[in-house]
């Protein structure tokens, strides 16, 4: 459920000691419909008994039909936010996927972590080994290939200490020479071609997940070795499609760990996620997942697979003249106002409205200064 924080003291109302029927709004429950009822209400003022207005000073008005209670114009800062459920862990699994047929001879332990020109698994009793990239490998390199996994295989086998080649997207003989001494140092016969499903790239060292496979096991194309993750530690926050606006990419977030300790985090990736309805006719859902980066890593030490709270915040206004929203009116010109209570008499000041957040709106015009005293409904 979404909520909304604000910076400053709680309203205090005075009542007076004659009461009528205001002209006013109602207190919106929620954020997200405070616009929404302030229009429906007006109108239905304006349906009953007339917009009030003018705008502008307005005309004074007697003590015997001031508002029945008062607030004043404060300076604040007002933020909208939303708070949702995470999981602290390591982010979402890939899988590791057989390229080739044989026997699993070699598995890791779950929870283990591999680097760069490490066996990720072994089919045959040879590695398969990994290697630092985003792409995944797709096809075999050898002298004559080119293309930006050519790249990829040349910087991680430089990265590995194996030189005499230059980095780019051109397998050459002296590719080829340096991976001969990579194969050989691995106990792979020397071709110099790196054969599809030789390396597993992925974007950087990783933790074993779960393990699909079992030792001994004859394994074929396609068939599913291991899964596994980075190993940071990450939140997992699920939104609803409408909450886009709170999770992007590279927003500052607050995330409440369970110990009630609160560690500033940052949005790192944003996917939408569509699943399928549960009935036949049932519509697919639509939500987001969103990952969450901790500032402090220390922070998640000892915690694995634990509930947190991430505070989103959409925007935020800071030093601004807020009123409650239900000291709104409608005016007969149209948009909105404010009615500012001058000892027994009161005038109509037109405002410009802001950001709506805690059943308060900022609000903006001429005229306005923080301390007035405006007209609230009862």
């Amino acid at each position: 459920m979404g909520t909304a924080t604000l910076d400053g003291g709680a309203d205090m109302d005075t009542s007076s000691p004659r009461s009528r029927r205001r002209r006013g709004l109602g207190r919106g429950k929620k954020i997200a419909g405070l616009v929404v009822a302030v229009v429906i209400l007006g109108t239905a003022a304006a349906a009953t008994s007339g917009m009030v207005g003018p705008g502008g000073t307005g005309t004074d008005r007697t003590a015997a039909v001031l508002p029945p209670a008062t607030t004043p114009v404060k300076r604040q800062t007002l933020t909208d936010t939303r708070d949702a459920d995470g999981e602290l862990g390591y982010g979402p699994a890939a899988t590791a996927v057989s390229r080739q047929p044989g026997t699993v001879t070699w598995l890791p332990d779950s929870g283990a972590r591999v680097t760069r020109g490490k066996p990720l698994y072994k089919v045959d009793n040879e590695p398969v080994v990994l290697m630092y990239g985003s792409t995944p490998a797709y096809r075999d390199m050898r002298i004559g290939t080119e293309g930006p996994d050519v790249r990829r295989l040349e910087r991680n086998l430089r990265e590995l200490g194996y030189t005499g080649f230059t980095v780019d997207d051109e397998y050459t003989g002296t590719t080829a020479s340096a991976v001969m001494r990579w194969q050989d140092d691995r106990g792979l016969e020397e071709t110099g071609v790196v054969e599809l499903g030789r390396v597993v790239f992925a974007g950087g060292k990783v933790r074993v997940d779960t393990l699909e496979a079992e030792a001994g096991q004859p394994i074929a194309p396609g068939q599913k070795v291991l899964t596994y993750t980075g190993t940071t530690k990450v939140v997992t926050v699920q939104l609803r499609a409408e909450d886009r606006r709170m999770a992007k990419k590279g927003a500052k977030v607050s995330v409440t760990m369970p110990d009630g300790r609160s560690v500033a985090g940052r949005v790192t990736e944003v996917a939408t996620i569509i699943e399928p309805g549960e009935g036949p006719d049932a519509d697919p859902e639509t939500r987001l997942e969103a990952l969450v980066s901790l500032g402090r890593q220390k922070a998640a030490t000892g915690l694995d697979q634990a509930a947190v709270d991430v505070t989103f915040t959409a925007s935020r206004r800071e030093d601004v003249l807020t009123v409650p929203v239900s000291a709104l009116v409608a005016l007969r010109e149209g948009g909105f106002g404010v009615e500012v209570v001058e000892g027994t008499g009161s005038r109509y000041l037109t405002v410009r409205t802001g950001l709506f957040s805690g059943g308060r709106v900022e609000i903006s015009g001429d005229g306005l200064a923080e301390g007035m005293t405006v007209g609230m409904p009862k």
